[in-house]
C-alpha cells in the first residue's frame, strides 16, 4: 500500500472542505425545523433517520463520483460503492441524529478517507455552529467563528483525574460490556453523556481525557481516528486493536491514562 504523497493528502483536504460545505449546506434548513423522522429500528431499538441525513449524504456521494469515480465510498444511509477501491470515503451525514432532532447542537457530518486499512484523512464538521475539525499530514485543528488553531490533547495519566465522556450508557450491552464500563466509571473524576462525535472533538482540543463507547460502526469512527491521533491522542478498541471497523472503542489524550483506562475495562 502506498501512502497519499503530502501534495495528494492536500487535495483529498481540499475536497473534505468542499464535501463538508456542500453537506452543511443541505442540512441546515432542516434543523430546529419540523422534520419528519423514519425509525430505520424496526423492531429494534429505535434508530432515527431524516431528510437532512439522507440528503447530506447522497450529495457527498454525488460529489466523490464526479471527481473520484475510482474511489470507494461507504456511507450510512445509502451503502458502499466500489467496496474494493484502494481510497475509500467513509461518511456519517449526521453524527447525532438523535441529538439532531432535538434541537440540540451536538452532532457533526463525519468525512473520512482510507487508504486500504489505514485511515490517512479526517473531518467533522458541525455546521449549524460553523465548527470543523479535521487532520492533515502536520496535525489536527478546529475551525470556528473565533477562528482557527491546532488541536492537542491533554496530558492526564492519572484516572482520578480524568474527565470521561460516552454518548450514553444504554450502549453498552449487559455482561462484560456493561461491567466494564461500570468499573471505569466510579475510576475518573467526572462522567459526562451525550455528544456523540462532538465529545471526541473535545477530546482531541483538550477538554476531555476520555472517551468510551461500544457498538460503534466504521462509518462512526474513521473520520474521528486521524483527528485523534494527529492532536497526539490515542484511539483503539477496548483490547487495543485498531479502532477503523467500529465496535468497542476507547479513546485517551493521554497514551498512559489509555494503558490504565484499557485495564480497568478488560478486568471489569
Amino acid at each position: 500500500m502506498t501512502i497519499p504523497s503530502q501534495s495528494q493528502l492536500r487535495r483529498y483536504v481540499d475536497f473534505a472542505h468542499s464535501l463538508a460545505d456542500a453537506s452543511g449546506a443541505a442540512i441546515r434548513p432542516y434543523f430546529r425545523a419540523p422534520i419528519s423522522v423514519a425509525d430505520k429500528g424496526g423492531d429494534g431499538a429505535f434508530d432515527p433517520v431524516t431528510a437532512a441525513d439522507r440528503g447530506a449524504e447522497k450529495v457527498i456521494s454525488d460529489l466523490v463520483a464526479a471527481h473520484w469515480p475510482e474511489h470507494g465510498f461507504v456511507g450510512e444511509e445509502h451503502g458502499t460503492r466500489n467496496p474494493d477501491a484502494r481510497l475509500r470515503w467513509v461518511v456519517d451525514p449526521i453524527d447525532g441524529t438523535r441529538a439532531f432532532i432535538m434541537g440540540w447542537p451536538l452532532w457533526g457530518t463525519l468525512i473520512g478517507l482510507m487508504d486500504g486499512n489505514t485511515p490517512v484523512l479526517g473531518m467533522m464538521d458541525q455546521p449549524f455552529t460553523r465548527e470543523r475539525f479535521w487532520s492533515d499530514e502536520s496535525g489536527s485543528f478546529g475551525r470556528s467563528p473565533d477562528g482557527e488553531r491546532q488541536l492537542r490533547t491533554r496530558t492526564c495519566s492519572d484516572l482520578d483525574q480524568a474527565i470521561l465522556t460516552s454518548t450514553h450508557p444504554e450502549l453498552f450491552a449487559a455482561g462484560e460490556e456493561a461491567a466494564g464500563f461500570a468499573a471505569l466509571r466510579p475510576r475518573v473524576r467526572m462522567t459526562r453523556y451525550s455528544g456523540d462525535c462532538y465529545g471526541y472533538r473535545m477530546l482531541a482540543a483538550g477538554h476531555v481525557d476520555l472517551v468510551v463507547e461500544a457498538g460503534l460502526k466504521p462509518y462512526d469512527i474513521v473520520a474521528l481516528i486521524p483527528i485523534i491521533e494527529g492532536a497526539g491522542g490515542v484511539i483503539t478498541t477496548w483490547d487495543g486493536r485498531p479502532a477503523t471497523e467500529g465496535g468497542r472503542i476507547l479513546a485517551a489524550g493521554d497514551p498512559e491514562l489509555h494503558a490504565k483506562a484499557m485495564a480497568v475495562l478488560a478486568a471489569g
